[in-house]
């Protein structure tokens, strides 16, 4: 669904290429676990980022919730799941919600993907791992 050389290059341009980063796909069941754990939401996140130190980070994606977001907004998975991980990178950045973290979200979309740029407008907020560089990505159920 997303390339580790793009998650790479990504996660090193906002946080830094010292950071250490896990990515893992999880089922919508841990992330509605995790979400009202965490932030009193009884439902799934599409995405969920934990920051656990200055220099490290765990980033967690629903792909089948993605997946459907993306088609009901007409967007590619791939560019979507891009978009949202820009989101979760700036929330482990320490950005909240707002016009200063969208402007960003543009800045880095453009840089990254011509789709997602020109599809910004159209949202608003609402296993086994590996190692690439100082990247952890996998899967969790």
């Amino acid at each position: 669904m997303i390339d580790s050389a793009d998650v790479k290059a990504l996660k090193d341009h906002v946080l830094g290429p010292r950071y250490e980063l896990s990515l893992a796909f999880v089922s919508s069941r841990v992330s509605r676990e995790l979400n009202r754990l965490y932030r009193h939401k009884d439902k799934p996140a599409n995405i969920l980022s934990f920051p656990l130190t200055d220099t490290d980070g765990e980033i967690l994606m629903v792909e089948a919730l993605i997946t459907q977001e993306a088609e009901k907004l007409g967007w590619k998975p791939t560019d979507y799941t891009i978009f949202l991980f820009i989101h979760g990178l700036l929330h482990l950045k320490g950005y909240a919600h707002g016009s200063k973290m969208e402007h960003e979200e543009q800045v880095l979309a453009k840089f990254f993907t011509q789709h997602v740029q020109k599809h910004h407008r159209r949202i608003r907020h609402r296993d086994s791992n590996y190692k690439v560089g100082g990247l952890r990505v996998g899967r969790r159920t």
